[in-house]
């Protein structure tokens, strides 16, 4: 008999989703929980799991289509012994006979995952061309950067005209229109100014070089810069609460608690989950849920709840090389902090010329809701804290 599959039930800041991808066709076997479709929203690709063994009976919302919250998208019927799909019991048949199997290929790029999706299009790469090894002979992002890598006597050139210039267009995901959305908000919506400060890592760079292996052995986390910029924010927004706050239509909010947001770079663009409750968190505990974090956003399992909330946020461009830039505000929040490349400048300390690691860091704030002197002073004290490390780890 057969069952309903469901789109899940969708949180409150979710008004719908999208079918991004069908891993499983009609009357293909399937195992229970085993994942048979994505659901992209603006903020997370949600995975539906089959309930049991069997198959799908009838597929109701195709890829690209809009679901709702608990709506219906598939038909399936359990039990071990479902129809298999012609080409299964095809492939069965001929590895009886001795011949080799034939694997059905997907050659289209909607019958991709999302990431793989993704690889496809900013490679030009067309599906059909790439070879996959993944499970039923799907394509994996490994087989499209081998395809890549591969070299150029194996490609077939291009059919273009000499001169031709080529145009590709692609439609956004659910995610890349949502952070469009809310950037362009924030810049019309908020009075937002940026003010700038440079910091001198060395003090930081040699506590984590002396201790980084005792550290990681002790706690099974790196010990990298972020936990030291993490921690001294949080002090600094102790002392200025007003960067702690957010504006809700005529009313200032004053938080108090610190939930900071570390934006993570990932394959379906920026995403911010946040740490909660920082001021109780150890560095050891706020470098292992960074690592965490990372991990999931790389995987596409960030939850919508990891990544809601947050009073403050910081952003790391100098991962990319970025060595001066401008954050914009993550709403409702009137903060974030920008954090650069770490590089080496001449610097007059005592009257001398020493080299030292530097790093320029930017502070972007609502002015409806802090005055200059409150945000310079709140960028001060970050300078100051990272600078000696010594008072922020001693609560100086």
């Amino acid at each position: 008999m057969a069952t309903e599959i469901k789109a899940p039930v969708f949180p409150e800041s979710v008004a719908d989703g999208t079918i991004a991808t069908w891993h499983k066709k009609v009357g293909e076997p399937v195992s229970r929980d085993e994942v048979i479709c994505d659901i992209e929203t603006d903020k997370v690709v949600l995975e539906v799991v089959a309930p049991a063994d069997g198959s799908l009976v009838a597929i109701i919302k195709g890829e690209g289509d809009t679901v709702l919250s608990d709506e219906v998208i598939a038909q399936f019927e359990a039990g071990a012994g479902a129809a298999a799909a012609p080409a299964v019991e095809q492939a069965a048949a001929q590895t009886q006979a001795g011949a080799a199997p034939v694997v059905e290929r997907t050659e289209t790029v909607s019958d991709q995952a999302p990431a793989v999706r993704k690889a496809l299009s900013e490679t030009g790469i067309a599906a059909a061309d790439v070879q996959g090894t993944g499970r039923g002979g799907r394509i994996t992002k490994e087989d499209v950067a081998n395809h890549q890598a591969k070299p150029a006597a194996n490609v077939t050139p291009l059919s273009v005209a000499v001169g031709e210039r080529i145009e590709k267009r692609v439609p956004m995901t659910r995610l890349r229109k949502r952070v469009a959305e809310r950037l362009l908000a924030a810049t019309q919506e908020t009075a937002m100014l940026t003010t700038f400060n440079e910091v001198n890592m060395k003090p930081i760079m040699e506590l984590r070089k002396q201790y980084k292996d005792a550290f990681e052995k002790r706690h099974g986390a790196r010990l990298g810069f972020m936990s030291f910029f993490v921690k001294a924010v949080t002090e600094a927004l102790k002392r200025y609460p007003a960067v702690n706050a957010s504006i809700d239509g005529d009313d200032i909010v004053y938080h108090g608690y610190y939930d900071i947001g570390v934006a993570v770079s990932s394959d379906r663009g920026l995403v911010v989950p946040v740490l909660r409750d920082t001021d109780r968190m150890s560095y050891a505990e706020v470098e292992a849920g960074i690592g965490a974090y990372a991990a999931k956003a790389r995987d596409g399992k960030l939850s919508i709840e990891e990544m809601t909330g947050g009073t403050f946020t910081i952003t790391n461009g100098g991962t990319f090389g970025s060595l001066l830039s401008t954050p914009i505000l993550n709403q409702p929040q009137t903060g974030i902090l920008g954090m650069h490349k770490i590089q080496e400048r001449p610097m007059a300390v005592n009257g001398q010329v020493e080299i030292l690691p530097m790093m320029y860091l930017a502070l972007s704030y609502d002015h409806r809701m802090i005055d200059g002197k409150e945000a310079v002073g709140f960028l001060v004290a970050i300078k100051e804290l990272l600078e000696e490390p010594a008072k922020l780890i001693l609560d100086l």
